[in-house]
């Protein structure tokens, strides 16, 4: 069976909604003014229907090394990343609008220059970057999909982390901060699968994170936070 008749595995969504509450102007000008000079090209369906691959120097105008956030939130530990880190390039990607118009505002606030933001799936982007161009990784209290049918809709399983192995470097370091409990556990099966060793594991964050407001709910509801790191192989 030839690739173009090979059926298609199921496109499943790991994150919900895309759109929330009326945005405020000052959020919908940061969209229209910043967004698009932000955008790395080539990376949509639209753009690049052939899935040609991406160079990051043209991205960021040079070969830093490359990090990607998968689902940012609201953008506060990517833009505290980002300012902490200025020698790297860092690629930022979500599909809620309302926090991508909310991270517009913290690099506006902040000043920082090294960021990119694909507003939109991260698959989007790891089918065009290349194999190996990514040196570190983090996953930030992704949706949960609490309910066992949807377990298979989470970041942690084959169809998500298989393309993440292959953009990232031998030995690039791949991050998991999460408050639920089989979130842990799923993400402990699933990830050494694909190709990465776990290094650490507990209740302490690493030394430079920042705690966002995803956990800061967590806290207020009882909920304790769990950090994983593992390694590339």
């Amino acid at each position: 069976m030839t690739d173009e008749h090979r059926p298609q595995p199921e496109w499943r969504n790991f994150y919900g909604r895309i759109h929330g509450k009326t945005m405020r102007a000052s959020q919908k000008t940061y969209l229209s003014e910043d967004l698009d000079t932000l955008r790395p090209n080539g990376v949509t369906r639209e753009e690049n229907p052939e899935r040609a691959r991406v160079d990051p120097t043209g991205i960021f105008g040079d070969a830093r090394p490359v990090w990607l956030e998968v689902g940012f939130g609201g953008g506060e530990h990517l833009v505290h990343m980002a300012a902490r880190y200025p020698e790297v390039g860092i690629l930022g990607c979500e599909p809620y609008i309302n926090g991508v118009a909310m991270l517009l505002g913290k690099i506006r606030a902040a000043g920082v220059t090294n960021l990119a933001v694909h507003p939109g799936d991260a698959r989007d982007l790891m089918e065009v970057l290349p194999d190996a161009s990514v040196a570190k990784a983090f996953l930030n209290y992704p949706d949960p999909w609490p309910k066992r049918r949807h377990h298979r809709r989470r970041f942690v399983t084959e169809e998500h982390l298989v393309p993440l192995a292959r953009v990232m470097a031998a030995g690039a370091e791949f991050r998991v901060a999460t408050d639920i409990p089989d979130y842990v556990r799923q993400t402990r099966i699933g990830v050494p699968k694909a190709g990465f060793a776990l290094v650490v594991e507990g209740g302490d964050p690493w030394e430079d994170w920042l705690s966002t407001r995803y956990e800061q709910k967590a806290l207020r509801e009882g909920r304790v936070p769990h950090y994983l790191t593992f390694r590339r192989l």
